[in-house]
């Protein structure tokens, strides 16, 4: 049996929307306070875009600047298709239905070569 891929949604925009922060910069004097320093650039990364690494003492920092759970900031969800997804078969061996289909060109005929 195999476990299903897990990824997540990263809702920091939402929680911030909802606490009446609606610029990215209205984190980073509370983030300062709490010894963490970060660019208005990187905060705008932080917030907009959804974070492959994530220091755990900014994501600490952003639950007590927040006033809110983990469960808030971070959604776990599983990957679309793929628990199902079907084996491709061996070279040649593809349906019609998948790729380029008919499409496909002739094999080339290697002949003699005349000397």
């Amino acid at each position: 049996m195999m476990a299903a891929k897990l990824d997540y949604h990263w809702h920091l925009r939402k929680v911030m929307a909802d606490r009446g922060m609606f610029s990215t910069t209205d984190l980073i004097p509370p983030l300062k306070e709490r010894g963490i320093s970060l660019s208005s650039s990187q905060v705008y990364r932080l917030v907009v875009e959804r974070p492959e690494r994530l220091s755990l003492k900014i994501l600490m920092a952003l639950l007590d600047i927040l006033d809110c759970t983990m469960d808030d900031l971070i959604e776990p969800i599983a990957v679309a298709g793929s628990a199902t997804k079907p084996k491709k078969a061996a070279a040649g061996g593809t349906s019609a239905s998948e790729g380029v289909g008919d499409l496909r060109p002739r094999r080339a005929r290697i002949s003699g070569v005349d000397r």
